[in-house]
């Protein structure tokens, strides 16, 4: 390596070799410029790279003009196998360093080699990049042997050697994972580095770019789970012995929760679900003092240990059925002991107080039910945020159940009005486990937006119905603006034939059937359009006419347009049947140009339209998939006077895939926008209440306070203290640590 460092890779090929050079000659000047890249991570200047880029190139083409013997696939064949060889050479060094070393060095001169080697295979690439293209395809093409990746080379050559040796590569890594099970602090960028290496490592044969977890599997995942199992289990054993079952609950929780953090850290994802599965058959299933527990938590009340043991068992297949049976005879005893004790031996029905004795069932119902309702929340609360469907991702839940209450709350919905409510309420029953119900909120109000301004929703009654239940569930102020966008609705129904009543008065009858929302911009997850719009003619003096009623009735108030929440609807009078196409704003100006024209070019309608030209094509293209327009010639686009369809009303206004994903993307970058504003407006309101707080406790309270609403994290809570500090809402008090004071 340094020998290699001496000396400039431009000074060994400054010159190209001639074009007919034969393959020592070309390797001999190619071979300075590949150790040059794979030794060192700042690459190649432009000229060098040009260099060795021409060297090859002349080599496969001219050369095989030249080598009536050596046709194009065989010299691309020897240079792939002269790379082999020098690979072969670089790895003899490296194999030597790794022999000494042991455990934490071990892993840091791996990681360090790796880093150097997959930088430099990949400026390799490009140089070879000719060869890449024409040789490598032809090869895999015609079923020969394709070259050997780089990675294979480091695998087979490198990875594999430290790795007979005693797996020592995996056990380093496992012994670093063990320390930190232990309570040591590690370096987990450095595992995590040697362990996607072993990701990477992993190639499929008949897809080079699809993911394949074999090595990773077979060289630390396996041994891993192994190394997992037998930790716990001792563990587990030793913990037990010394401590009550009580605490050995709470470590349990512990121990899984620092799996699950693990998996999230440094593993690959697909481990997740071995890893967790096998530490709840160590830490749960094969303890039976766990079920042997649960009659003296009872006998003790000790609600909080019974619902962790609930928690816990309830990981496992059946975990819960002797609980169950156990719990089901306790609180039948109990009732019946209840009952006897206001009854007496012998006691007359008729003599007995009813409401005694119907608050002793309660009485014993209330006192159960809470036990057991805390562990089926808790674990509902787990599943239904994560699961095999939304991964780690606690806001998918919430979205998936707000576009399900949206299908019910459609008019496509058939459902009778008493299983409508029964489907809501299974919603709400979802809904109280949310985690994130500031996602759903913002999704459930972007859907409802839709269904008010397209008028699809099944019913006000409905819609009105899921509006109480929400507002029971968190709030006045969570549901206040679903009910103002209900508000706004009804105020521009009576503004539509307010408006229509003045025109008939002044105008005489309307040119076209309008109708008009006038929405709240505080209340209406709406955006202006994103471009340009030249309203058509044929509609500009309707326009006209309600901006200067608008006006007059509210002098203070300034309207935009949202042409891209517009529907309209267009009466085909050209053809004998006159249908009637259903068309988005942008549809309809271009469709409406046609009234003068039989054809345009997408320059004019550029100009006619003003929408810009990307957006145009795409409106273009879905209306020439419909077959209203023909696009025989390049950029222009004919009305198609043989139009036919099977619906007298055509639907042409469907929203794009990418629109559909783009707007998903937009409502969670404001749903984080939105959490900023609140963590910073919460800590403000709970500083001005307390003047003075540790930021320890500022910090609970403020999770305390926001956890209804979602779950904020500690990272977020802090850069909102900081962002606060910058703006003098509040300061560090003087010679007192971590304790922030409010700024009047």
């Amino acid at each position: 390596m340094t020998s290699a460092a001496a000396s400039s890779p431009a000074d060994n090929f400054s010159r190209v070799p001639p074009r007919t050079a034969d393959f020592t000659e070309t390797w001999a000047s190619l071979s300075p410029g590949v150790d040059h890249i794979m030794t060192n991570l700042d690459g190649l200047s432009f000229p060098d790279f040009t260099n060795l880029y021409t060297a090859v190139y002349n080599f496969v083409t001219v050369g095989a003009g030249h080598h009536a013997a050596a046709p194009a696939n065989a010299l691309g064949s020897d240079l792939y196998h002269k790379l082999t060889e020098y690979f072969t050479t670089h790895f003899v060094p490296m194999k030597q360093a790794a022999a000494s070393l042991q455990d934490e060095e071990l892993l840091r001169y791996y990681a360090a080699e790796w880093t150097r080697y997959t930088t430099g295979a990949n400026y390799l690439n490009r140089p070879f990049a000719y060869l890449n293209r024409h040789w490598v395809r032809r090869e895999r093409d015609e079923g020969k042997r394709t070259f050997t990746r780089s990675t294979r080379q480091w695998k087979s050559q490198f990875f594999v050697h430290i790795q007979k040796d005693n797996a020592k590569l995996a056990g380093a890594v496992l012994r670093l994972i063990e320390r930190q099970r232990n309570g040591d602090v590690i370096d987990q960028g450095l595992v995590k580095k040697v362990v996607l290496s072993f990701v990477s490592l992993g190639l499929d044969n008949t897809d080079p770019n699809k993911e394949c977890l074999d090595v990773y599997k077979e060289h630390f995942e396996t041994p891993f789970i192994q190394a997992t199992e037998l930790y716990y289990k001792t563990e587990s054993e030793v913990f037990l012995a010394e401590n009550t079952v009580s605490e050995y609950l709470k470590k349990a929780e512990a121990w899984l929760r620092e799996e699950e953090d693990r998996v999230e850290r440094y593993l690959h994802t697909k481990t997740r679900k071995e890893l967790i599965a096998k530490c709840e058959d160590v830490l749960i299933r094969q303890h039976a003092q766990l079920q042997d527990s649960f009659q003296k938590l009872l006998d003790d009340g000790q609600d909080e240990d019974i619902q962790r043991v609930c928690a816990l068992l309830a990981r496992i297949p059946d975990g819960l059925e002797p609980f169950r049976k156990r719990f089901e005879g306790d609180v039948t005893q109990a009732g019946l002991s209840a009952v006897s004790k206001i009854a007496g031996e012998g006691a007359v029905i008729d003599s007995l107080d009813l409401k005694v004795y119907v608050d002793a069932l309660l009485e014993v119902h209330h006192e159960n039910s809470e036990t057991v309702m805390r562990s089926l929340d808790n674990a509902c609360r787990e599943f239904v945020n994560r699961n095999g469907v939304t991964g780690s991702s606690s806001t998918k839940s919430a979205q998936l159940i707000a576009r399900h209450a949206d299908m019910l709350l459609r008019k496509t919905n058939k459902m009778a009005e008493e299983d409508l409510e029964h489907a809501l309420n299974r919603i709400m029953t979802l809904f109280k486990y949310l985690e994130d119900k500031d996602v759903f909120q913002t999704f459930y109000t972007t859907q409802l937006s839709k269904r008010l301004i397209h008028s699809v929703s099944v019913s006000d009654e409905a819609e009105a119905s899921m509006i109480s239940k929400l507002e029971e569930a968190c709030g006045f102020e969570y549901a206040y603006k679903l009910q103002r966008m209900f508000t706004d609705v009804g105020l521009s129904k009576d503004l539509t034939d307010a408006f229509k009543q003045s025109t008939e008065q002044n105008h005489g009858d309307m040119e076209i059937d309008f109708s008009i929302m006038v929405l709240g911009t505080n209340f209406w997850p709406l955006n202006p359009p994103n471009h340009d719009f030249a309203i058509p003619v044929e509609i500009i003096s309707t326009y006209e006419r309600f901006q200067k009623y608008y006006q007059s009735k509210h002098s203070g108030r300034k309207l935009t347009w949202l042409w891209n929440y517009s529907k309209n609807e267009l009466r085909a009078n050209y053809l004998n049947q006159k249908y009637i196409l259903m068309t988005s704003a942008s549809q309809m100006s271009v469709l409406l140009q046609y009234n003068r024209h039989d054809t345009l070019s997408m320059d004019e309608l550029v100009a006619a339209t003003s929408i810009s030209q990307d957006i145009l094509s795409r409106v273009l293209a879905l209306l020439v998939k419909a077959k209203i327009l023909i696009n025989d010639e390049q950029d222009q686009y004919d009305l198609n006077p043989g139009y036919k369809s099977k619906k007298i009303r055509v639907n042409l206004n469907q929203p794009l895939k990418a629109e559909v994903k783009a707007e998903s993307s937009d409502i969670l970058k404001s749903v984080d926008e939105d959490r900023k504003f609140v963590i910073q407006a919460t800590i403000v309101r709970i500083m001005k209440t307390r003047q003075t707080m540790k930021n320890q406790a500022l910090i609970q309270e403020v999770v305390s306070q926001i956890s209804q609403r979602f779950a904020p994290k500690i990272p977020d809570i802090k850069k909102a203290i900081e962002t606060l500090l910058e703006k003098e809402y509040m300061e560090r008090v003087d010679g007192q640590k971590d304790t922030f004071a409010y700024v009047a």
